[in-house]
């Protein structure tokens, strides 16, 4: 064979290789699992929490085994208490998730946020409407704040299997419910102000917090919006809890308009999240489309806003619950992430809800049919994990 003839062969065959290794050695998908639970690790004592997860606790085993099977790379932590020094957020993580739980495997996140919230934390003012002061108990409570019994109940946690640029997260714990554009302040029936005008003015938005935490993952920079507004019961006429997880739902919207030279965070920075950044709405946001004791169309705020992928991800075990209490329902009961009791029934209140730009390869909620596998854990918490898998556009 001629040299010509041999080196044409020779290249023919390179070329071959070339277009198999195109073929078959394709980048697989970059994909982010992103989830929200609220855990209902808290407790009624101040350090209470520490104290059972220094033992050996059920309720945080279950929690643990829930999130081996799920093993979300970011996931957010509601109703889990808040404590200066994150002892609590280190047993939970050294003891319980790195420890196999029920079958599952080992679950390590190097990367966390946590910072202080509303909860608990004493206000000086009547906020109740009671005609004084709370010290102990409920009324003490009552006059946080936000709803607690001790500063840090019901905080948040957030952990990640991604680095947290924590230096530029935003938290809005602070921020006055009056600043809000239109705030929804509470009347008696009458018309009077459920609040004094003095109040009015202090009176913080966020029940717990409000918190842009960016997160920077393989689909590039992604802005975890964290918050847990108050659920819209335990008040009167006057709706004051209502109206405020309606307010606390609508910050999201306005930081999401971008033009917000009022909404200042803790640090003094203004202004909304920029245009074309990547985010996911994290959360119990206390608020179904359908059902409910919620306001009407208050998390239609994020759900309808055009920045905003209304996913409503679902499980089998859901419509089963829902179907055993019987109650009315207007929405799709396989959406419905909590359950409580068979008097309130299901319903959804825990979101995650994506960016446009960003693909929803997967979504789903944790809640598997009675006598499936893993249909035991889940009665660890009134709420169930919520979690879809994000990737770059297709």
């Amino acid at each position: 064979m001629t040299p010509w003839r041999l080196a044409l062969l020779a290249l023919g065959a390179l070329a071959a290789a070339g277009c198999v290794r195109v073929l078959t050695h394709r980048e697989p998908p970059r994909v982010v699992r992103v989830a929200t639970y609220n855990t209902s690790l808290y407790d009624d004592a101040p350090g209470g929490l520490i104290r059972r997860l220094e033992g050996d606790d059920a309720q945080a085993r279950r929690i643990a085994a829930v999130l081996q099977r799920v093993r979300p790379d970011i996931v957010l932590l509601n109703e889990f208490d808040y404590d200066d020094h994150g002892r609590a957020a280190d047993l939970f993580q050294r003891r319980y998730l790195e420890v196999a739980q029920d079958g599952g495997e080992p679950l390590r996140y190097p990367y966390r946020y946590l910072a202080p919230v509303n909860t608990g934390v004493p206000s000086g003012l009547d906020l109740d409407g009671s005609g004084e002061l709370g010290r102990e108990g409920r009324a003490r409570g009552d006059d946080a704040w936000g709803y607690g019994l001790h500063p840090g109940q019901y905080g948040m946690l957030l952990l990640s299997r991604h680095p947290i640029d924590a230096d530029a997260a935003r938290t809005f714990r602070l921020l006055r419910w009056s600043a809000v554009p239109g705030a929804r302040r509470p009347h008696w029936p009458d018309g009077r102000p459920f609040h004094a005008d003095a109040v009015w003015a202090q009176l913080r938005l966020s029940s717990k917090s409000h918190w842009d935490v960016p997160v920077d993952t393989p689909l590039g920079r992604l802005h975890v919006l964290a918050s847990h507004p108050t659920p819209p019961v335990f008040d009167g006429p006057e709706n004051r809890n209502g109206l405020r997880n309606a307010d606390e739902i609508a910050l999201w919207a306005h930081y999401l308009d971008g033009d917000a030279p009022w909404l200042c965070d803790d640090r003094g920075r203004c202004g909304g999240l920029p245009r074309g950044a990547a985010f996911v709405i994290l959360g119990d946001l206390n608020a179904d489309p359908h059902d409910g004791a919620g306001e009407a169309g208050a998390i239609d705020q994020l759900l309808r806003h055009p920045r905003v992928q209304p996913i409503a991800p679902r499980s089998d075990g859901a419509s089963e619950r829902a179907a055993r209490y019987g109650l009315p329902r207007d929405g799709d009961t396989a959406t419905h992430t909590g359950d409580f009791g068979p008097r309130t029934g299901t319903l959804r209140l825990d979101y995650v809800l994506p960016s446009r730009g960003l693909a929803v390869r997967r979504a789903g909620v944790f809640w598997p049919r009675s006598g499936t596998p893993g249909a035991e854990l889940v009665e660890a918490s009134d709420h169930r994990l919520v979690w879809a898998d994000l990737s770059p556009p297709r």
